[in-house]
C-alpha cells in the first residue's frame, strides 16, 4: 500500500514549474507543488503537505502531520519512504 507522507514546505525551488523544497522529518526533497497551489507559491512556504511519489497531493494541519507521521511510524511505512527518499537524493548527488 502507497501512503501519503506528511512534510513541511521549506521553500519555492522554481516557481515557472511549480517545485517546492519540502522536508520530512530532516530529509529534504523537491516535490511538484501543482496539485496544491491555489493562489501565490509564496504562500505555501511553511504549509505541512501529504506528499506521494513526488507530489504534494493535500495541504494538512500540523496537528494532521504529527498524528499521521506517528501512526505511519507505528507501521514502518514512514521508515521506508524516508529510506526510499534519502537514496534518490544520494543517486542524484551522484549524477552530478
Amino acid at each position: 500500500m502507497c501512503l501519503g507522507i506528511p512534510g513541511q514546505i521549506t521553500a519555492i525551488t522554481d516557481a515557472a514549474r511549480q517545485m517546492g523544497m519540502a522536508e520530512v522529518s530532516g530529509v529534504r526533497r523537491e516535490v511538484s507543488l501543482a496539485p496544491v497551489v491555489t493562489g501565490p507559491l509564496e504562500d505555501l512556504v511553511g504549509e505541512w503537505v501529504l506528499i506521494h511519489v513526488g507530489f504534494a497531493m493535500a495541504v494538512i494541519d500540523e496537528h494532521e502531520a504529527a498524528e499521521t507521521l506517528e501512526a505511519l511510524r507505528s507501521l514502518g511505512e514512514a521508515q521506508e519512504a524516508l529510506d526510499q527518499m534519502a537514496e534518490g537524493d544520494r543517486a542524484l548527488a551522484g549524477r552530478g
